[in-house]
């Protein structure tokens, strides 16, 4: 087994007692402030649909927020693909299905061999107050408007073993992992095949694939439309595909994987059209500590953790964000957000087509 791993960590420095009181703004005897104390967070799978953000748009699924006290918050088995019902897949543009680790006997989306699992997507408070994060699972990228008998026949992308993990201790010893176990592209050959991820920062570049885009396109033809995909590791805060409610702190961590599609969509004579980008991010997690956190202590338990952490449901539920979104205030991440968004990204993966296309015909002079 083959496993890519890239983890950065600064030496811890002392942490005398007589510092503990400097972190009581950010600790309570009520739990941790919700605005500015230590928080984590945690995401299995969400898009951005188009190249500028003023036009596009994003489908965010559940996003688990850490408690105010020691627990977790945990991704609930139910969501296996995204996207999930009629109104994701509209806004997602109808095509693109990314499948989460879990399927039905004789439906596997993955390559022979890869067992169907459950995700693993958590964000906890330990019971030191540090916290941390994990999304873990296997990821797969269909095209449903290929050909082919079985889900497989339709895979384009496959992360098998795909973990990232966050941990913030103190605010000079943070901790962010991101490893695959396997790598599966269907090239230019139309063969899925397994493919090496680089190390490190280094990412995976891939043109030519048989994937169209995410949504229908007028006039565009699948034989011909051909696409580039790159994949490489989340490395700031501001890559992360998230809600607003979705924030940094003094000292934040992150971690998970990027995957950005550009599409060259063709019509049948082999004319281009438009280019259509698409960005998911998979298994996104992120933990922020305020500058002068002093983790409790561990009670004797071994790294801080926690050993028994109740699950506790603070999530953020799916929806969608458009451009308008952005200037909506969210004073609680507890609170629904995105619910009743859904109803406005119905209509976006059309949306997104048609205004690049009037941008290529502009550039074009038509």
């Amino acid at each position: 087994m083959t496993r890519f791993v890239t983890k950065t960590a600064v030496a811890a420095c002392l942490a005398l007692p007589v510092l503990a009181p400097a972190a009581a703004s950010a600790q309570t005897a009520q739990g941790v402030d919700e605005k500015t104390g230590p928080v984590s967070f945690a995401n299995v799978a969400s898009v951005r649909l188009g190249a500028d953000a003023q036009h596009g748009g994003a489908l965010i699924t559940e996003t688990q927020r850490s408690p105010l006290a020691p627990g977790q918050s945990k991704l609930g088995a139910d969501r296996v693909s995204v996207p999930k019902n009629d109104g994701e897949r509209a806004t997602f543009g109808g095509n693109y299905e990314i499948d989460l680790g879990k399927y039905a006997a004789g439906q596997s989306p993955y390559p022979a061999g890869i067992a169907s699992r459950d995700h693993n997507v958590v964000a906890a408070l330990q019971a030191t107050d540090v916290p941390t994060a994990v999304a873990e699972t296997n990821y797969a990228l269909r095209d449903n408007a290929r050909g082919g008998a079985s889900p497989v026949d339709k895979t384009v992308l496959v992360l098998e073993g795909a973990r990232s993990a966050v941990d913030c201790t103190a605010p000079k010893k943070l901790s962010s992992t991101t490893a695959v176990t396997r790598l599966w592209v269907r090239g230019e050959d139309n063969t899925l095949r397994q493919v090496a991820m680089p190390a490190g920062t280094a990412a995976l570049r891939v043109s030519n694939l048989h994937l169209g885009a995410p949504g229908a396109v007028p006039q565009a033809s699948h034989d011909t439309t051909l696409s580039d995909i790159e994949v490489s590791r989340v490395s700031a805060f501001d890559q992360l595909v998230k809600q607003d409610g979705w924030r940094a702190g003094d000292v934040t961590a992150v971690a998970g994987w990027r995957v950005e599609v550009t599409t060259h969509v063709h019509d049948a004579a082999n004319v281009q059209l438009q280019d259509v980008h698409t960005t998911m991010v998979l298994g996104g997690v992120s933990c922020s500590i305020p500058k002068n956190f002093v983790a409790k202590p561990s009670g004797g338990t071994s790294g801080g953790a926690t050993v028994d952490q109740p699950s506790v449901p603070t999530e953020v539920p799916a929806g969608y964000l458009g451009p308008a979104a952005a200037a909506a205030p969210q004073s609680d991440l507890r609170v629904p957000i995105g619910i009743g968004l859904l109803g406005g990204g119905l209509v976006f993966g059309a949306l997104a087509i048609v205004l690049g296309r009037r941008r290529v015909s502009r550039s074009r002079g038509e």
